[in-house]
């Protein structure tokens, strides 16, 4: 079998290798996972499509075109004979005899010395023609100067490293960047040199969604085998938003501006390897419950290193929450070419007016960033204030105002 690097999908012509799971010569199973490649968009696993020896061409570290020999699968099954020993039945002193200093000295004699670590050539010896007896090594031993063991021990010796190493504070570990890493910093650096970013806040109570999940969450979950979130909530206000605003749902190409009729939600994701943006398609026909599963979805998909190529692509407008980390306010990057994104943070219990008296509400701050050349500051505000009002007022979303 020959290990071809896939095309992954549009427009990607290249990955590198990440990782071999398997080492040369060692036999897989199949449809175990041989190799890990990362483009400039995902990463993807590669698996055995039958059980045999691995053969690497190509190694970690490799940028290699679709359609590259990354190596070779030579089917076969696993070898289970047990490996025959041949059986040797010898004494201790036949065995040192047999690597004995020269061929004069006895067995016992070659014992004793070398279970004190004496050489006998340097022993004088009292026997017939000069040979070395016992007697000679018992009395080289006895006469050897003592020596003293050093001080240090593997465990002094563990600690004083573990010393060093937090007194040493100014040290440095190089890591090689990884590719998507790479992309992703290109395509951010990219959108801020092109776009004129503009990000325009608001603050959203959410005491009357909490209590709507509170309510229905056991039941929707009996029917619908999902929790009820925020990001499903949330990712609704913005499909009826993009609905009243269509300058947020397009895109600026060359020199057009391209509106789209759908919407399709891009949900970030960070993962250990970096930031990645799955897709919901077609989010304005789905119901509550249809967005909620393929959130779950892809994000585990995303948890799991298997999101596709096709996961990712496409996209008229993101969703970023960082409140899950923590964050009360930031500015978020425009998901390039898309012309907005939404940032969420995390909720906090402030002080409200409310009807001229002061309350203690849940609160989160949002922040929209927007390509103020394709978007008007009022259209922005406003795009905000939709979804602050539908959140705030969640039957809005069921009469879709």
């Amino acid at each position: 079998m020959n290990i071809i690097l896939p095309s992954p999908g549009e427009s990607v012509t290249e990955a590198e290798i990440a990782e071999w799971h398997k080492k040369d010569g060692e036999f897989v199973e199949k449809d175990e996972v041989v190799l890990e490649v990362e483009t400039d968009k995902a990463a993807l696993e590669i698996v055995a499509d039958c059980s045999g020896v691995l053969k690497i061409i190509e190694e970690e570290g490799a940028v290699v075109a679709v359609g590259t020999l990354l190596g070779t699968i030579t089917e076969g099954e696993a070898s289970n004979t047990p490996v025959k020993f041949q059986e040797v039945s010898t004494t201790q002193e036949e065995v040192i005899a047999d690597e004995r200093f020269n061929d004069f000295e006895s067995p016992a004699v070659a014992v004793l010395a070398q279970t004190h670590g004496v050489d006998v050539k340097s022993v004088s010896g009292t026997g017939k023609d000069g040979r070395v007896t016992k007697q000679d090594i018992q009395k080289f031993i006895d006469n050897k100067p003592v020596q003293v063991a050093p001080v240090s021990t593997p465990k002094i010796e563990k600690e004083i490293e573990s010393v060093f190493e937090e007194v040493n504070f100014r040290s440095e570990t190089p890591k090689k960047t990884p590719r998507i890493r790479k992309k992703i910093a290109q395509r951010l650096k990219e959108v801020q040199n092109t776009a004129a970013i503009l990000t325009t806040f608001n603050e959203v109570d959410v005491t009357e969604i909490m209590a709507l999940r509170s309510k229905y969450k056991d039941e929707f979950k009996e029917k619908h085998g999902v929790g009820l979130g925020f990001m499903s909530l949330f990712t609704k206000a913005c499909v009826e938003a993009l609905k009243q605003f269509p300058d947020v749902n397009s895109e600026w190409r060359g020199d057009e501006i391209v509106y789209k009729n759908y919407s399709d939600i891009g949900i970030a994701v960070g993962t250990d390897k970096g930031l990645v943006v799955p897709v919901v398609k077609n989010a304005q026909t789905m119901s509550l419950s249809s967005i909620e599963k393929e959130i779950r979805r892809l994000a585990l998909k995303a948890r799991d290193g298997k999101l596709g190529i096709d996961d990712m692509t496409g996209g008229t407008f993101t969703i970023t929450n960082g409140g899950v980390f923590g964050s009360m306010l930031s500015t978020p990057i425009l998901n390039s070419p898309q012309t907005a994104i939404l940032g969420m943070h995390n909720i906090v219990k402030r002080a409200m007016v409310v009807n001229d008296e002061i309350k203690v509400r849940p609160v989160m701050y949002l922040a929209l960033s927007y390509d103020h050349r394709v978007i008007d500051g009022s259209e922005a505000v406003q795009f905000l204030v939709s979804i602050k009002n539908s959140i705030e007022d969640p039957a809005r979303l069921l009469l879709e105002l």
